[in-house]
């Protein structure tokens, strides 16, 4: 793949990613899916080793969204194939659509799992 598709091509397959879970797994996301220019490093990340948040569920008293940053799918994955890029955005949104199931049942699985790969991330050199 020569260049990275634009904000509105990604905002499409994320559209038609979307399309193809069923409805009832966006109960209560009131504020839907957020594709945001921007790329986040998360606070422990290391200038050497960066570590890029391609994705973040978020809950507030105005309501419930998942944030997808675009500026870091084309930092980790410039170059990759369509095919590629296309399953690296689903499973991002499966895994924050999973967040928002996980708290709707008072549930923290993968909030765990989470913050173990992140410890993981800390202890390599």
């Amino acid at each position: 793949m020569g260049d990275f598709p634009t904000i509105d091509e990604v905002h499409e397959i994320l559209n038609e990613i979307a399309d193809e879970i069923p409805v009832e797994y966006f109960k209560d996301l009131n504020e839907g899916i957020v594709l945001l220019p921007g790329y986040k490093l998360h606070p422990e990340s290391r200038s050497q080793d960066k570590l890029y948040i391609m994705g973040e569920y978020s809950r507030s008293f105005t309501g419930r969204n998942i944030k997808i940053y675009y500026g870091s799918f084309k930092r980790v994955y410039k170059g990759v194939s369509l095919e590629v890029l296309r399953e690296r955005l689903r499973e991002t949104l499966l895994h924050e659509l999973t967040h928002h199931l996980e708290s709707m049942a008072g549930r923290r699985d993968l909030e765990i799992e989470d913050y173990k790969e992140l410890e993981r991330y800390k202890r390599r050199r």
